[in-house]
C-alpha cells in the first residue's frame, strides 16, 4: 500500500470552504441572472479554472513532493478529459428536454453540484475499501478494461449515444404533474391551487442520476492513479469546475473530436491494466513472476498527455479533411443537378 499525503483536518477544512465558495458564487451569479454566456465569458472563465487547477497542482508538487503533484496532474487530466465525454449525454438530454438556451447554463450548475456530491460519495467509499482492501484493484481493473473495451467497441459500431431514459426520471414523469413550459429557474410552481413540478426540475433529475453512472466510470479511473482521497476529490472538483463553460465554449467542436471515444479507451484500459499490477505487487505475485508491477506516475502521465495530444490532434486534423472534402463535392453536386 502506497504512504499517503499528511491532509491535517484544517487543510480539508480550508479546501472545501475555499472550492465551495467558488461554487456558491458562481451559482448565485446564474440564478440572479440566467443567460446564454458568450464566447469570451467562456473562455476567461476556463481559463481561470484551469489556471487554479495548475496552481493548485504546483502546490501540492512544492509541499507534497513531486509524487503528488504528478498524481494530481495525471488526475485531473483523466477527469477533464472524462467530462468532456459525458458533455455529449449533456446535449442530448438539453436537446431532447427542449432546454432554452438562456436556462442551460443553471441547470448545467446545479447538475455539477449534484455530481459532486454523488463523487463525493463514491470517493469516500473507494478509499475505504482501497485501504482496507487490497483485492478491490482486480475489481477496479477488470471493470475498467471492461468499460474501454465497450467504449472502443461502440466506437467501431458507429453507434450514436442517446439520451438516457432511466427509472428514476420516468417515475418522476409519470408520478408528478408538470406545466407545459419552463418557468425560469423554478422547480415548483403553485397554480389554481395545484402544486406542479416545472420541466426544469425534470432536467435536474435527468442530470443528476445520469451523473452517477459517470462516478461509476471515473472513480475508479483516478484510483487507478492515485490512493490519496485528498487529490482524487480536489482532482474530480477542478475537472468539473470548467464543464459548464466547456459544454458553450465547444458547441460544435465536440462532434469535430471524433477519436475521443478511441483516446478515453486507451487511457482506461492503461488505468485497468495498472491497477491489476498495482493488486499483483500488494501480494507479492509480480516478484515471485519476476518483475516489478509498479509503474511509476511519471509514466501514467506521460502515457495520459500522449494519448490526449494524439487523439485531438488526429481528431481536428481528420474533422477538417472531411469538411474540406464535403465543402467541394457540394458544388459538383449541384452543378450536376443544373446539368440533369
Amino acid at each position: 500500500m502506497e504512504s499517503l499525503m499528511n491532509v491535517p483536518p484544517l487543510m480539508w477544512v480550508l479546501t472545501l470552504v475555499g472550492l465551495t465558495a467558488i461554487m456558491v458564487v458562481d451559482l448565485a451569479i446564474i440564478g440572479r441572472r440566467p443567460h446564454e454566456p458568450s464566447m469570451k465569458e467562456c473562455g476567461i472563465a476556463i481559463g481561470v479554472f484551469v489556471s487554479l487547477a495548475i496552481i493548485f497542482g504546483i502546490g501540492i508538487l512544492v509541499f507534497a513532493g513531486p509524487r503528488f503533484g504528478a498524481e494530481f496532474f495525471a488526475g485531473y487530466l483523466t477527469e477533464y478529459s472524462l467530462s468532456m465525454d459525458n458533455l455529449f449525454i449533456f446535449i442530448l438530454i438539453m436537446s431532447a428536454l427542449k432546454v432554452p438556451r438562456h436556462l442551460q447554463q443553471f441547470a448545467l450548475m446545479i447538475g455539477i453540484m449534484l455530481a459532486l456530491v454523488f463523487r463525493g460519495i463514491f470517493i469516500a467509499l473507494g478509499a475505504a475499501l482501497v485501504a482496507r482492501f487490497v483485492w478491490i484493484f482486480f475489481v477496479f481493473g477488470v471493470f475498467l478494461i471492461f468499460t474501454a473495451i465497450k467504449l472502443f467497441l461502440d466506437y467501431r459500431k458507429g453507434e450514436e449515444e442517446e439520451a438516457p431514459e432511466n427509472a428514476l426520471l420516468r417515475w418522476v414523469k409519470r408520478v408528478f404533474p408538470a406545466t407545459d413550459d419552463y418557468r425560469e429557474t423554478k422547480l415548483v410552481v403553485v397554480e389554481n391551487g395545484k402544486r406542479l413540478i416545472t420541466p426544469m426540475l425534470v432536467v435536474l433529475v435527468a442530470l443528476g442520476s445520469t451523473d452517477v453512472l459517470f462516478a461509476v466510470d471515473s472513480i475508479p479511473a483516478i484510483f487507478g492513479l492515485t490512493q490519496e482521497p485528498y487529490i482524487v476529490f480536489t482532482a474530480n472538483v477542478f475537472a468539473l469546475m470548467g464543464l459548464r463553460q466547456l459544454y458553450f465554449l465547444l458547441g460544435g467542436l465536440l462532434e469535430r473530436l471524433i477519436y475521443l471515444s478511441v483516446g478515453l479507451s486507451i487511457i482506461l484500459g492503461f488505468i485497468g491494466v495498472k491497477m491489476l499490477l498495482e493488486a499483483m505487487h500488494g501480494y507479492g505475485w509480480d516478484q515471485r513472476l519476476g518483475f516489478n508491477g509498479e509503474i511509476p506516475i511519471w509514466a501514467s502521465l506521460l502515457v495520459i498527455v500522449a494519448t490526449l495530444a494524439i487523439t485531438a490532434i488526429a481528431s481536428l486534423t481528420v474533422s477538417r479533411k472531411r469538411s474540406e472534402a464535403e465543402s467541394a463535392e457540394q458544388p459538383e453536386a449541384e452543378n450536376r443537378e443544373l446539368a440533369d
